[in-house]
């Protein structure tokens, strides 16, 4: 008896970079129908990027794909680099040139704009509206910088600590110096322990202070409730925080518009990256975040099942 086997295209993409090697990896598995959800998982957890993205085909009429995720251990509704990596694979294989498509996953559907530069492409995503949760307690605050081996002395005081979400929420934490976020030690059984508290699995810290010009933050993100003990370079973190700055007016910008900057991360794991983050603005508050950034082809293979 013959047994027909099934050939699944994936694709080791670094996003947020143009280096191999550095930004944040991720893996990405073109035509995933007929995965099962523990196919899935397997895969994800053989890849052993900090997420995997599967695509799959519409599912309705409000969108052209439907993209899963799935770290090493669980699914999650979104992620930002995972996206960035899908839709740069499709852009390279498929030779799409510039585009806009709707992808729909847990998290809900989203808008990405793929726009081909120089023969290469860059990848942005329209984030879904920001959602601001009341400040942490201080207990909460101290608690967040012990689990990272920080000092509370180290807190900026115009930056509450405090759960923001754009699609998957982050605990953003604003620090005084780019020296203070480089120098953070996580401690996964704490933060694990904080994760389950606050309702939200990763912790981004930013410092208003450049690693190279041209930058305005530099940042790190914590997750290890979801298996990832730090990520080199977060579109879900890094979404959030411009949000972030606008609503308690870290930086200067216009009433009505949008304010752009570029957000430096993953240089404490050499991997490091760069994420373009635009923020749309209707009377001095966030309304949206666009996350965008380039990527490099690391490799591509096939799994037969």
């Amino acid at each position: 008896m013959t047994v027909s086997s099934r050939e699944y295209h994936v694709l080791q993409i670094d996003a947020f970079t143009t280096h191999k090697f550095e930004g944040n990896a991720a893996s990405v598995v073109l035509d995933a129908q007929g995965l099962s959800d523990d196919e899935m998982q397997r895969i994800a957890r053989e890849m052993n990027n900090s997420e995997t993205a599967f695509i799959l085909p519409p599912d309705g009429d409000d969108h052209d794909l439907n993209v899963r995720y799935f770290t090493p251990s669980v699914e999650v509704p979104f992620c930002g680099h995972a996206t960035i990596a899908a839709h740069y694979a499709r852009a390279i294989l498929g030779r799409l040139g510039s585009h806009s498509v709707r992808q729909k996953s847990r998290a809900g559907p989203i808008e990405i704009d793929v726009r081909e530069i120089d023969g290469d492409y860059h990848v942005s995503m329209l984030q879904r509206p920001p959602e601001f949760q009341a400040p942490l307690s201080d207990d909460i605050a101290s608690a967040t910088m012990a689990a990272v081996s920080g000092s509370v002395a180290d807190l900026r005081s115009d930056c509450p600590v405090q759960v923001v979400s754009t699609g998957h929420s982050k605990v953003l934490v604003g620090l005084r110096s780019r020296a203070a976020v480089l120098g953070l030690t996580p401690i996964s059984a704490a933060l694990v322990a904080l994760s389950r508290d606050i309702g939200s699995n990763g912790f981004h810290f930013f410092a208003l202070e450049a690693v190279e010009p041209g930058v305005l933050t530099t940042c790190r993100m914590f997750g290890p409730a979801i298996g990832i003990l730090e990520d080199p370079v977060t579109g879900n973190g890094n979404g959030p925080l411009g949000a972030y700055l606008v609503r308690h007016r870290l930086i200067d910008f216009p009433h009505d518009g949008t304010f752009s900057f570029r957000s430096a991360q993953g240089h404490a794991v050499s991997r490091p990256g760069i994420a373009d983050v635009t923020v749309y603005i209707e009377r001095g508050e966030p309304v949206r975040t666009r996350v965008g950034g380039a990527a490099v082809l690391v490799f591509s293979t096939t799994i037969r099942f």
